[in-house]
């Protein structure tokens, strides 16, 4: 985030380029397709070295490595095929499959990868519709829900304790952001399952994530296993009496800032994300 402007236009880029365009290498021969899984890689590596994205990486280098023939993985001492037996299956496969069914194959595949991306969803042409349902069955196509868009902002949940509704003392997570002067951690292939869906929460209400009210009332109660997900406890004695949930806009600091207060993150108050919570008496 502190790289120019311009390079980070560049970086864009190259990111429509490979997941547009280099994808479509791996229908192309040895040598493309080849071409192709090394980009395919290189370029998840990248994302697996800046960002922290669990293991979704690693699935997908794994899936790009099934793009290399048998004769790359083959260990020495293994025995070879031999060049008749070769030809002569990809002749037999020639006569099973004709080139017009693989042209057509390829087709339904790119109308199927570009209908999602250039079509409202709910206006797609009926012929979409039909293949979709007719082929979704076999469970060999999937929509690309992961990130499928991106926000521009970074709202996070802070959740705050306190004895007498005036002095409020924060929760911090293990993974999270939650005091600004804390370093971003490197996560990745771990996925903290409770500080993933803090962030997926902050993006609604509570309303909507009952599980949050759930969490919060394990805290009021002081139960050891949930306090134990938590980076710290600010109520080590004994549980609060009230908690509730603030929401906040965070930012990275500049390096200047950094440099100065040592702040990580800057961050602005949005708004209450739950009424101040208390256990029945």
């Amino acid at each position: 985030h502190q790289l120019p402007h311009a390079f980070q236009e560049f970086s864009v880029a190259c990111v429509f380029i490979i997941q547009l365009g280099v994808v479509f290498m791996i229908f192309g021969p040895r040598r493309i397709r080849y071409t192709g899984c090394a980009v395919l890689v290189f370029y998840e590596c990248l994302i697996f070295l800046t960002g922290n994205y669990c293991f979704f990486n690693l699935l997908t280098i794994a899936l790009c490595l099934l793009l290399l023939d048998d004769s790359v993985w083959r260990l020495p001492g293994n025995r070879e095929f031999s060049g008749p037996k070769e030809t002569k299956l990809i002749s037999i496969r020639k006569k099973k499959f004709p080139p017009w069914l693989g042209v057509g194959a390829l087709g339904i595949c790119i109308m199927l990868y570009a209908v999602p991306l250039l079509v409202t969803s709910g206006n797609y042409p009926s012929i979409y519709v039909a293949i979709a349902n007719a082929i979704r069955p076999f469970h060999i196509f999937n929509s690309y829900g992961l990130f499928a868009v991106m926000t521009t902002s970074r709202p996070e949940i802070i959740i705050l304790g306190s004895d007498d509704r005036e002095n409020w003392y924060p929760y911090e997570f293990k993974w999270k952001p939650g005091n600004v002067v804390n370093k971003p951690e490197f996560v990745a292939p771990h996925q903290p399952r409770l500080d993933w869906q803090m962030w997926f929460a902050a993006l609604s209400n509570y309303e909507r994530n009952p599980w949050l009210i759930q969490f919060m009332i394990r805290l009021l109660q002081g139960s050891p296993p949930v306090v134990a997900l938590l980076g710290s406890n600010p109520f080590p004695d004994r549980p609060p009496k009230y908690l509730q949930a603030l929401v906040y806009d965070y930012r990275f600091s500049d390096a200047e800032t950094r440099n100065r207060e040592g702040s990580w993150w800057t961050r602005k108050l949005l708004r209450p994300y739950t009424p101040i919570l208390q256990l029945p008496d």
